[in-house]
């Protein structure tokens, strides 16, 4: 797929790095393509990715992940232009400066606005695990799940290998309504990860009979 990555940073950089080694058109959208920073992560894809403005990166894919800071989305995905005919997996949690809550929830969601904000079909992804575990989910012999959740079933499905790449289990949760039950969650891994200093290395996983 042809795929732009908002940011770079740990789950933007993690991400396109992966999708450029499955073989994936990753174009990252950063405010300096020139940067060193930049730079060193095409290095390190071995030149499988490119870099260049938002609008850029978005014009030229049929996917727009969105992994900037929560404060950042906006704005992000106003500098791509038209985002109508694509497809945009949101990653945001929107933290509380002190990492101790969500700025946005039960009410709405992070997805929820950045469909709004788009007018494309949005599905939330990769925001319940840390981006070091991309790659590298299996746990005791359990491979983590990639909960996702969106309203457009074509979208999806185009999603959904997408979070195979990463070495996650996909696992279908719903409507996008269901962005404001996964952004809790996410939540709940960071309190675990950073307030309750369990570090990164923990996952969750559904179990069914």
């Amino acid at each position: 797929m042809k795929i732009a990555v908002l940011g770079a940073g740990n789950v933007g950089g993690a991400l396109g790095k992966l999708w450029a080694a499955k073989g994936h058109e990753v174009r990252f959208g950063v405010p300096d393509p020139e940067s060193e920073k930049i730079k060193a992560l095409l290095a390190s894809t071995g030149g499988r990715a490119k870099a260049g403005s938002n609008r850029e990166a978005a014009g030229a894919s049929e996917v727009v992940v969105v992994s900037v800071p929560w404060p950042a989305a906006e704005q992000a995905l106003r500098d791509c232009g038209d985002l109508s005919s694509k497809v945009v997996i949101d990653c945001t949690n929107p933290l509380s400066s002190d990492l101790k809550g969500l700025v946005v929830g039960l009410t709405t969601s992070a997805a929820e606005k950045v469909a709004a904000w788009s007018g494309a079909k949005v599905v939330k992804a990769f925001n319940t695990i840390g981006a070091g575990n991309y790659g590298n989910a299996e746990f005791a012999g359990a491979r983590a799940d990639g909960f996702y959740c969106g309203d457009d079933a074509a979208a999806k499905t185009k999603v959904k290998p997408l979070i195979a790449d990463i070495v996650l289990t996909p696992v279908d949760v719903g409507p996008l309504r269901n962005a404001r039950l996964l952004e809790p969650l996410a939540m709940l891994w960071i309190d675990l990860a950073i307030n309750q200093k369990w570090g990164p290395n923990h996952a969750f996983k559904l179990l069914r009979r």
